[in-house]
């Protein structure tokens, strides 16, 4: 009898406890909340941003606090230097390019966007109030409709510590992401495009990328020079926690593109490992080492390979590149290493 009346209770244990792990193991799969309440688009963006802070304190792409941006301090209360933790974006390409997008009619891309924070409710709803030329009360949510540079932007207030935002011309956009910020978070939620890949995001990446991109495209024909037909790509970039503290650590960068046949992966890669070689020969002939050892290191470390239908390349960054390149990334061409065209000619007669 006393079998009878706990296996039961054994029973159900084991069955709330296995639950718990299948929920775990999930959300290390799943895209962070901020990334599930975004709309279908065609790219998607994440950048946490306190691991920056963890490097050397200082923000990764510094503002100029000119009045304006001082006053916009004073109104609302945020500072994006001091409040913002994370930010995902979704990219609207315009419907007319090819392949079609999820932009409409726009003539250029359109942005979606959360944002997790710090925020004063009290100032940012009265200085969106302010700003805006309607207020909309969607599911006791205001959306503020703001005119922008010819360009209509809506913004609401999800909670506490997230923003949403939207320049999409389609009002439905912004109340789909106001329709998700109000049911229970699921592992298995988010956008088509961005549950097909991001299984393949490294794990904990402060900084990551999905996109489809189609060479074809006038506003991407750079692309051409390496993609032969349409790609969908994933590049993530991770710390290796045995290379902390985050001060000395470097990034450990994979970009990946999921070509549409193993005979495309193989051209991307052939054509990517060409431009290295042809990069390492003119440092080598020119025998100068570079004028910066962070950056030599990271072209030092690039690595392309073919795995099945994808293109694979690897590279390792150190944080000190990072910051260099958002506090001056004029000077980055200046510290990269030289080749045969940046030497001067010097002539045979002196």
């Amino acid at each position: 009898m006393r079998i009878r009346r706990t296996l039961p209770l054994v029973l159900a244990v084991v069955v709330i406890a296995g639950a718990v792990v299948l929920a775990v193991q999930l959300r290390k799969h799943a895209p962070p909340e901020p990334a599930r309440l975004l709309p279908g688009a065609d790219g998607f963006l994440y950048v946490d941003y306190s691991w920056v802070r963890r490097t050397n304190g200082k923000p990764f792409n510094p503002v100029n606090h000119d009045p304006e941006y001082e006053q916009f301090i004073q109104d609302t209360g945020f500072d994006y230097e001091r409040d913002l933790d994370s930010v995902a974006f979704a990219i609207h390409y315009p419907e007319t390019w090819p392949g079609g997008g999820t932009g409409g009619k726009a003539p250029e891309p359109r942005f979606s966007e959360v944002f997790i924070g710090r925020f004063d409710s009290d100032k940012c709803v009265a200085y969106f109030k302010r700003m805006a030329k309607s207020v909309e009360s969607y599911d006791s949510v205001n959306i503020f409709t703001i005119p922008i540079y010819g360009r209509t932007f809506r913004i609401a207030i999800l909670g506490v510590d997230a923003v949403a935002a939207s320049n999409h011309d389609d009002p439905a956009v912004i109340r789909g992401m106001v329709d998700r910020s109000r049911r229970l978070a699921s592992p298995f939620g988010g956008p088509a495009l961005l549950r097909r890949y991001y299984k393949h995001v490294q794990l904990a990446s402060p900084i990551w990328l999905v996109a489809h991109l189609d060479p074809s495209s006038p506003e991407l024909g750079g692309l051409s020079n390496f993609l032969p037909h349409p790609a969908d790509v994933v590049i993530s970039a991770s710390f290796n926690p045995l290379h902390l503290p985050f001060r000395t650590a470097a990034l450990h960068v994979r970009a990946e593109a999921w070509a549409g046949s193993e005979e495309d992966a193989r051209v991307i890669a052939d054509k990517a490992n060409v431009f290295l070689e042809l990069f390492h020969s003119a440092e080598a002939s020119v025998g100068s080492p570079g004028t910066d050892a962070d950056v030599k290191a990271l072209f030092d470390s690039l690595q392309v390979k073919q795995q099945d239908s994808r293109a694979v390349l690897l590279a390792t960054v150190p944080t000190e590149v990072l910051h260099k390149l958002a506090e001056s990334p004029e000077q980055m061409p200046a510290m990269a290493p030289a080749t045969k065209q940046d030497q001067p000619v010097k002539s045979k007669g002196r």
